[in-house]
């Protein structure tokens, strides 16, 4: 069942608690990337040419949740927005909630913006994941009450709710999921923002329906991370293309030589068992750009599967971009999550570029390319080629999850379509 989105609801006069996710980069108190913001604004706007008044959540880097760290406020992302609103875009206290962010929400006239501080300067935001690290896989009486009071204060400021954050959709986070929870318990709805509502699409339409041949671009550091997903597209895909340093476990598992590239020893005979039940769908990088240590720009090519002993391998080679881009030219459907080498050095992103420029190509021909956010979705940036992609989806993470088909409680909590 489709989810109801902000198009579906009458925000008029309502105060719109929005999840947004402006975890930006920052530079001398700057945004430096304003990619995020810019792709939430049409749920912004909408909510204020509807005549809303606009109370923004989102949480910016990884402070302690022990209160205010001025490093990671969200006064540099409140001004920004502002700038491309053109408006003034109010910021909340540092505590977050309380009286004061309830005092100024009460001050607001419709179509105005306040932007409450980074919702992990409160300890109750992230108290769902504390829950794993319990001996009984639950929260303690205090933590319970801790993320209870968060929920009640958060809610307490909003109608209604809008999920417009998909990067963080697959945590349970309190901002992501209690506040929903909460808003739909007295009587608000609780829907999905413009950019969530494309993400879901785009990658329930990649898997659920796609064109053929449909193909998986993988690629990073960990096969570990990405064993599930590997997994679980076996069944959905015709092919899978790997690179990146995963590749080389895979490639060990396959029985080739990988000198002194990156392997995760303890993954490599499940690897093999993978291959076998790939059934050939898995495509293995079969040549190399490599250099004697990690840290040096000398890349030296490796013409052939086998790494030498005294080199690590830090990027696909030319026959293997030939060999994907073939692969990648003759699909109709195509999603990409991870580079295929270390693409931030120049001497190491031939074959992320390549890859890049290849899934663009396809796109222009008519394939359905969906960039699974992370590294591929900063390479393809870079590049300036995401105008050329059909969906440059914002969160690695919770594409990864939506991809695999775990459970996304944040979208789930929201109200569905009749």
């Amino acid at each position: 069942m489709a989810t109801k989105t902000i198009a579906d609801i009458d925000v008029q006069g309502k105060r719109v608690l929005m999840r947004v996710d402006f975890n930006v980069p920052l530079a001398d108190g700057k945004v430096t990337d304003d990619n995020r913001i810019v792709a939430a604004l049409p749920s912004i706007k909408k909510a204020i040419e509807s005549g809303a008044k606009v109370i923004l959540m989102s949480h910016l880097g990884r402070p302690a949740g022990k209160g205010f760290e001025a490093e990671f406020s969200a006064k540099p992302a409140a001004e920004r927005l502002g700038e491309l609103l053109g408006k003034p875009v109010k910021l909340g206290p540092p505590e977050v909630v309380g009286p004061e962010a309830a005092e100024m929400v009460a001050e607001m006239a419709p179509g105005e913006v306040l932007m409450l501080e980074n919702v992990r300067f409160a300890a109750g935001e992230t108290m769902p994941d504390k829950a794993k690290k319990n001996p009984d896989g639950k929260l303690t009486a205090d933590q319970q009450a801790q993320l209870d009071a968060f929920v009640e204060a958060l809610s307490a400021l909003g109608d209604v709710y809008v999920n417009d954050a998909f990067g963080t959709c697959h945590r349970k986070h309190a901002s992501m999921y209690g506040v929903a929870k909460a808003i739909s318990a007295k009587g608000g709805p609780a829907v999905a923002g413009y950019l969530v509502e494309k993400e879901i699409r785009y990658l329930s339409e990649a898997v659920a329906n796609p064109g053929r041949p449909f193909t998986a671009i993988l690629g990073g550091v960990k096969v570990s991370d990405k064993i599930k997903l590997i997994a679980s597209l076996l069944g959905k895909v015709d092919n899978i293309l790997i690179g990146g340093a995963m590749a080389y476990t895979l490639l060990k598992a396959a029985g080739a030589s990988v000198g002194k590239s990156m392997v995760e020893a303890d993954q490599v005979d499940q690897m093999k068992t993978l291959l076998d039940k790939a059934g050939g769908k898995i495509l293995l990088p079969c040549d190399h750009v490599g250099a004697t240590e990690f840290g040096s720009d000398e890349a030296r090519a490796v013409d052939g599967v086998d790494i030498p002993d005294d080199l690590m391998g830090l990027d696909i080679g030319p026959k293997t971009v030939e060999a994907f881009g073939k692969v990648i030219a003759a699909s109709k459907t195509i999603v990409w999550n991870g580079p295929m080498g270390v693409f931030e050095r120049e001497a190491y992103a031939a074959g992320t570029k390549a890859i890049a420029e290849a899934v663009a190509a396809a796109t222009d021909g008519g394939a359905i390319s969906v960039i699974g956010g992370g590294d591929s979705a900063a390479a393809v940036e870079q590049m300036g080629l995401a105008d050329r992609m059909t969906h440059v989806s914002t969160g690695g993470g919770a594409s990864l999850t939506y991809l695999e088909g775990k459970p996304m409680p944040a979208i789930e909590v929201l109200d569905d379509k009749a």
